[in-house]
């Protein structure tokens, strides 16, 4: 009979005990000596108690016909511009991680616009979540129920994982109820998955499926490695590719979400790019990873703390920087007002560079300023603390009103603008020329998550 995932890892892990020397007797045992099995149960034991389902009710839009989606169709049959809404079932997973306080951490897409969550521990008992808050560009939101005898994973520190290491996955895939697979870390800092959120993933094929969303991957310690929270596959279910949220990212938007409500972000003014080895060649420095300042904003906490253009940046807090996206990450969840250590090198020389977090200044525009076919409507540059910031080049609409002509037309709030009338456009002034020079309709190309759509506003 063909062996299991988990009797093949098992058994690697055997084989490569009896070649090494003997562990110090505070290492990990993966056999029974009862039954004379090799298992990880004990871990589970402790780790599974941790793990909970979530169920959602929610409201959304009926949109079960594509030409709703259409506004010019909605308006020409006078169908109403806020569709209908309709109850929708969904279930996730989730993780306690304070037990004193009930709090359990979760997707945010799992519980995004939920009108009810109940929450089912291990032992069946069941409890109406309270939404603490919710943090979309890391797709993780925070839950507190009202529990006792409550079981919290400990946090790893995911700084640590290396590619190789054994974790096994804990979740409710398709609302079967609580499942444990098992897998291995496949590869580390995965990015690029949605442009508009910060990613630095853990990638695994510990097999992950619809409903594994907010459970947790764990190590053969049972700590937290990292929260579950997306999946490649073309049919929807499980080839081999998950992705988790790592711990410190985790514990980090935890603290904040329970703090605020929210994870307020801040900035250093700063733009960077990779460190290649051209670049490393071309500067002549020696670090293997970082990234490059390529610019430095006047006034900006950067150039007050002594940054500039062409300083490498290889160090946050003793913690190293893989790149530019690593970088954007850490700041990003560094809170307001915190002051941070980059080390930097410059000219050969490495030096530390104590920076303090400011509060992002962007310029805004009321777009009903413009045109009346655009009223609902507010246009910023992308924020200094977005994921797309350095990487995509356009403006950033902050917010659109639910039945506003701007809504009606088809524009929503996340929605980056990267051309008018073919004319690109990376400034809020650039975006008010374009649009004052328009004549007739105007032709918007949007960046909608991971997808470029045209937009036609007459």
């Amino acid at each position: 009979m063909r062996p299991t995932r988990l009797s093949a890892l098992l058994l690697l892990v055997t084989g490569l005990a009896l070649t090494a020397p003997r562990p110090a007797p505070a290492a990990l045992a993966l056999e029974d000596p009862e039954r004379g099995v090799l298992t990880l149960a004990p871990v589970l034991a402790r780790a599974t108690p941790a793990v909970v389902n979530i169920a959602v009710r929610s409201l959304r839009p009926d949109e079960t016909n594509p030409l709703l989606r259409d506004p010019f169709f909605r308006r020409f049959f006078g169908l109403p511009d806020v569709l209908p809404k309709r109850e929708v079932l969904s279930a996730g997973s989730g993780v306690i991680v304070d037990a004193e306080k009930g709090l359990v951490v979760t997707n945010n897409h799992v519980v995004e616009g939920a009108e009810e969550i109940v929450v089912t521990l291990k032992d069946r008992r069941t409890f109406r979540a309270e939404l603490v808050g919710a943090d979309p560009a890391t797709d993780l939101a925070l839950l507190r129920i009202p529990a006792e005898d409550l079981t919290a994973l400990p946090f790893a520190d995911s700084d640590r994982v290396q590619v190789g290491d054994l974790v096994l996955a804990i979740g409710n895939p398709f609302g079967l109820g609580q499942t444990v697979t098992s897998g291995i870390v496949s590869a580390l800092g995965r990015s690029g998955i949605a442009p508009e959120r910060y990613e630095s993933f853990i990638q695994t094929d510990a097999p992950i499926n619809p409903g594994n969303s907010g459970g947790a991957l764990i190590d053969t310690r049972g700590r937290l490695v990292g929260v579950n929270t997306a999946i490649i596959s073309p049919a929807g279910g499980n080839v081999g590719i998950g992705f988790a949220v790592p711990a410190n990212m985790v514990k980090a938007v935890v603290a904040q979400l329970e703090k605020y409500g929210e994870v307020r972000r801040g900035r250093i003014g700063v733009v960077v790019q990779d460190l290649t080895p051209d670049l490393a060649a071309a500067l002549g420095i020696a670090a293997e990873g970082g990234a490059v300042v390529s610019q430095v904003q006047p006034g900006s906490p950067a150039e007050r703390a002594g940054l500039r253009p062409g300083d490498v940046v290889v160090a946050i807090d003793g913690h190293p920087v893989r790149g530019a996206t690593d970088l954007r990450n850490r700041i990003g969840l560094a809170e307001r007002g915190t002051t941070v250590t980059l080390d930097v090198v410059r000219d050969g020389e490495r030096i530390a560079l104590p920076v303090t977090i400011g509060t992002p200044e962007i310029a805004a525009l009321e777009t009903g300023r413009l045109t009346p076919r655009l009223a609902g409507a507010l246009v910023t540059e992308i924020p200094d603390d977005h994921p797309a910031r350095g990487r995509v080049q356009g403006v950033y609409v902050a917010r659109v009103v639910p039945g506003s002509p701007a809504w009606r037309f088809g524009l929503r709030e996340g929605d980056i603008v990267l051309a008018v009338n073919r004319r690109e456009v990376q400034t809020v002034a650039q975006f008010r020329e374009a649009v004052r020079q328009a004549r007739g309709v105007l032709a918007l190309d949007i960046l909608r998550g991971n997808v470029r759509i045209f937009l036609l506003v007459r």
